[in-house]
């Protein structure tokens, strides 16, 4: 990858490929420079999944870990049996929304200068007891 992780198993691109795809069911081709147009298969790309992907330890930089509480690794084509299809030259949306995200910022936020008034408040009930006593 750009970040210099390495594919298991290695796929190796011939130095003279020209032309570099990945097909929906993980399927690597190339077509090397001085033959016919037919891309020719060096490989393939295998996704996982796993029974319980909560249970993944996040490492940052979108990687993940395998524990104990999210079971082995089920290995499969892109594609078929539930697994996601693999693009090529496309950019992942964030599954955050931005409005759902902001009013929850505003609804903690009300919810904060309210308990901020009744701690003020109390405080305020206990000094006047204590300066009545």
């Amino acid at each position: 990858t750009a970040n210099g992780y390495a594919l298991e198993p290695a796929i190796v691109v011939p130095q003279n490929a020209q032309t570099f795809t990945v097909g929906q069911d993980g399927t690597v081709s190339v077509t090397l420079a001085g033959a016919t147009a037919t891309p020719q298969i060096i490989g393939n790309i295998q996704t996982a999944d796993f029974i319980n992907p909560a249970g993944l330890q996040a490492m940052g930089g979108n990687l993940y870990l395998e524990t104990g509480s999210s079971g082995a690794p089920q290995i499969g084509t892109p594609g078929l049996n539930g697994l996601g299809p693999t693009l090529q030259n496309t950019l992942e949306n964030s599954n955050v929304s931005t409005v759902e995200e902001l009013v929850n910022m505003i609804t903690t936020q009300r919810a904060y200068e309210m308990n901020s008034k009744v701690i003020s408040t109390a405080d305020q009930m206990l000094q006047n007891l204590t300066q009545n006593l």
